[in-house]
């Protein structure tokens, strides 16, 4: 039996359900804020990714799915979406049209990392991207946006974490300095947190292991030590528009993003739903990207969210969430034709879920399955429809019902 790939899922109808449910709100909810949709190809040039994500990252060491086509191009299946909406904003010269984009995505993305709870090879995510403000107002937009989808969701027990990396070459300098701050402790490391402080110290910062955030929290420099005056001032203008939006925060000195091209902001909204990755979205600014990819010198922010992390925060990994309005239960063959014509009848002129037995079961089978899919009301034709020209209408949830001539069927929901 060939089995599906080790970290990638199929999505049966009950749970994709939830992911259609949940895009219908995003999608809702970015067109009241302004931002429109971008879908962009599941693969690109491999240099894209380096170029943006950076070489010492984790993603491009060792998590992207990587091949040669028959050409020669290396190509990747994309592990994040900040560069390839960035690689599109460029190319379609969009600075040209409109002083500033405001984009939103929805799509799945691979990483070829150990599987675990909420984090998969193929998962899928939303975010937003704004391009062309470097104003701190941008950011705070951005951050509420975050913020309030979750609420939105139902979401109670969520926090923001923020921080500023400020601009300039400060990332370098204090990426130094940290390196040079841990060396001491190098023994209290493991292999690949060896290799990590030696390659991208930031990295460090995002350990989970107790012994090493104690020994940061004790000895590492702090970047917001580092980051200039129009920085600060840039952090502080963002904190008093959460201030004043109520959207709550907590300065987190240590918190830093993995990818090599975030500068100034960069935040994070956690649950403590998710255990030790208690992370559901993150981003930040991002403001030397376009131009580093090849475009105008043009700010940036944005964020990036788990789709299959905001199910495990909203607790429907187990949610049978298959269901219909009307089942309609035929025991007649004669009418399958019937029942059929029923089914369209009702569903263009109401447009509500019709869902039509087709395996020729008893009705108590029928009327089993129709409790299972947590119909409202049940139809059932049979001998007595064929001779009177009725139909029984059941009601599910109130275990009432009537007979109505066939002909009133649709008029008969109408008035419910």
């Amino acid at each position: 039996m060939i089995k599906n790939i080790k970290g990638t899922k199929d999505l049966l109808p009950n749970a994709t359900y939830n992911l259609q449910d949940i895009e219908n709100h995003l999608t809702r909810f970015m067109h009241l804020h302004g931002y429109g949709e971008i879908r962009t190809p599941i693969f690109e040039s491999t240099e894209l990714f380096t170029r943006s994500v950076g070489e010492n990252t984790d993603i491009v060491n060792k998590e992207m799915y990587t091949w040669e086509d028959q050409n020669g191009q290396s190509l990747t299946l994309r592990p994040e979406m900040t560069a390839s909406v960035a690689r599109a904003y460029i190319q379609k010269q969009m600075w040209k049209i409109e002083p500033i984009s405001k984009y939103y995505y929805i799509g799945p993305l691979f990483r070829r990392e150990r599987p675990q709870k909420g984090r998969l090879r193929q998962f899928h995510q939303f975010g937003v991207e704004s391009i062309g403000s470097e104003n701190p107002e941008q950011d705070a937009e951005v951050i509420s946006i975050a913020y309030n989808i979750y609420k939105m969701f139902g979401i109670e027990d969520i926090s923001i974490k923020i921080n500023s990396l400020g601009s300039g070459n400060i990332r370098e300098i204090y990426s130094n300095d940290l390196k040079e701050s841990l060396s001491n402790f190098k023994d209290s490391f493991s292999d690949s947190e060896l290799k990590r402080l030696e390659q991208n110290p930031l990295r460090i910062l995002d350990s989970k292991n107790e012994k090493i955030i104690k020994i940061i929290n004790e000895n590492a420099p702090n970047i917001f030590d580092y980051i200039s005056p129009t920085d600060k001032k840039h952090f502080e203008s963002v904190l008093n528009i959460l201030d004043t939006m109520g959207i709550p925060y907590v300065h987190d000195n240590y918190l830093v993003r993995g990818l090599d091209y975030y500068n100034q902001t960069v935040f994070e909204v956690i649950s403590n739903k998710l255990g030790g990755q208690d992370a559901l979205c993150g981003g930040g600014r991002y403001d030397k990207l376009i131009s580093q990819l090849g475009g105008e010198d043009i700010p940036a922010v944005g964020f990036a969210a788990g789709m299959e992390r905001l199910i495990i925060a909203m607790n429907l990994e187990n949610n049978e969430s298959t269901s219909t309005d009307i089942y309609i239960i035929n025991n007649e063959i004669s009418l399958n034709g019937v029942s059929m014509l029923l089914a369209d009848n009702i569903r263009k002129n109401l447009g509500v879920a019709v869902y039509v037995d087709t395996l020729r079961r008893s009705l108590k089978s029928q009327l089993r399955h129709s409790n299972k899919m947590k119909s409202k009301f049940s139809i059932i034709l049979d001998a007595k429809t064929l001779d009177e020209n009725t139909v029984c209408i059941k009601n599910m949830e109130k275990n009432s019902q009537d007979i109505i001539d066939f002909n009133n069927v649709v008029s008969y929901f109408e008035s419910e």
